[in-house]
């Protein structure tokens, strides 16, 4: 019975650090991403966000910008653009600038 009580009193103290963790992780998760991304920037190995922004946002005229994702592992940004309630995702080749696709 003791056995159980200390098991039980252990899972009881695990979960809500556990939460916490997730928490966390949750509220930040590209933050290695984006530190990947300025790190290849600096060694000049993608373009910079401001670069691929100055030659996309044009492109998406009447769409409102919701911002960037940095893809460390495919080398790639995704700008989230939003026109009349539909989600439209561009996705950029980080190292040539180049888009490699838009879904609506």
């Amino acid at each position: 019975m003791r056995k159980l009580v200390s098991i039980l009193v252990g899972v009881t103290l695990l979960v809500p650090m556990s939460g916490a963790a997730f928490a966390q992780s949750a509220a930040h998760p590209n933050r290695d991403d984006q530190g990947q991304a300025r790190k290849a920037v600096r060694d000049g190995n993608v373009r910079s966000l401001r670069e691929i922004e100055q030659s996309v946002l044009p492109r998406m005229k009447g769409a409102q910008y919701l911002g960037p994702e940095y893809d460390s592992a495919a080398m790639a940004y995704r700008l989230k653009f939003i026109r009349d309630g539909r989600v439209t995702f561009v996705d950029i080749d980080a190292r040539t600038g180049r888009i490699l696709g838009i879904s609506r």
